[in-house]
């Protein structure tokens, strides 16, 4: 039976909420409004056309499989709370989109991989540039229509943008959509791999055991995760966002607009409440497949016009 990690310090929380009142479930003034800009959103089924570049072991791609099939997957009342509820929030970004976007049946988002492809040879090269994220993503799909190509690159590989204030992104090259994903346990621990790893910036919180025991793929999944969010809600940046700030031009989406919060309660370095494992003291969030334990970053809820975790 899996623990809870317990809170922060009463004086230290409450001096922390003197400074940010940030607790899960309420509104700031600051706090971001996704507005709905006209776009369609990725609705009905949606194929992944996977790409490993560079060196994986069949161990770290399990994890990310697993948490893709997750989505979808009811694993009933033993195995609360589940991963499939978080992504039911992406889901119902459909009903707040209005007769413009392109509903899909009541059941909800299906995904499914529907092809992968391994470049553990660096064929590319170890610098993925924006130039070479086209060609992987042409390799990726091989010319399917109606897919969406999701690259992962490996720990031996930096890829363009990333580490520099994001740690996944997602695009379009004409009108193929892709995500971008890279394991950061080499090139930027402290930027994209918290709360894992001690964060450069920021206060000072508790580091947590990642709950499949890999640092790198453990991000993976919550880079992943945001990045998929991204890419059903604003697919072609016509959908929901919010835009930032002059300094970093970057769009406001439905997992970045609650960075940092893993649970209610989150403060600046803090996760908020999450649950532990006794059996390798991972700390996760969601259940998903078979039992799978999974940490998975808050979502812009459209209903609330706040942060949801399943915590």
């Amino acid at each position: 039976m899996a623990s809870c990690l317990p809170s922060p310090p009463l004086a230290l929380a409450f001096s922390l909420l003197l400074i940010f009142p940030l607790a899960l479930g309420t509104k700031p003034a600051t706090a971001p409004v996704l507005a709905y800009h006209g776009g369609d959103l990725l609705t009905g089924k949606i194929d992944l056309a996977l790409m490993w570049y560079g060196r994986f072991g069949n161990s770290q791609k399990k994890v990310i499989r697993s948490f893709i099939k997750s989505l979808n997957y009811d694993g009933g009342a033993n195995y609360e709370p589940q991963v499939s509820s978080w992504w039911q929030i992406v889901g119902s970004y459909q009903s707040f989109a209005g007769s413009k976007s392109k509903r899909s049946s009541g059941n909800g988002i299906k995904v499914q991989i529907v092809s992968q492809v391994s470049d553990p040879s660096f064929s590319l090269g170890k610098v993925v540039t924006v130039d070479f994220v086209k060609l992987l993503v042409q390799k990726a799909t091989a010319g399917k229509p109606n897919t969406l190509a999701v690259i992962f690159t490996s720990r031996q590989v930096t890829a363009s943008n990333l580490c520099l204030g994001k740690c996944s992104e997602h695009g379009v090259i004409g009108t193929q959509p892709y995500i971008l994903v890279g394991n950061p346990e080499s090139e930027c621990p402290g930027t994209c791999a918290w709360p894992f790893h001690k964060s450069d910036y920021g206060p000072i919180g508790v580091t947590l055991q990642p709950p499949n025991g890999n640092i790198g793929v453990d991000s993976m999944v919550i880079h992943f995760a945001s990045g998929l969010a991204g890419a059903v809600t604003n697919p072609f940046k016509t959908g929901f966002f919010q835009l930032g700030t002059k300094k970093d031009h970057e769009l406001v989406e439905a997992a970045t607009a609650c960075p940092g919060v893993f649970g209610s309660g989150a403060l600046p370095g803090y996760t908020g409440k999450v649950l532990v494992d006794p059996a390798n003291g991972g700390a996760f969030n969601a259940h998903g497949l078979k039992g799978k334990k999974f940490l998975v970053p808050a979502i812009w809820n459209p209903k609330t016009s706040s942060c949801w975790t399943p915590m």
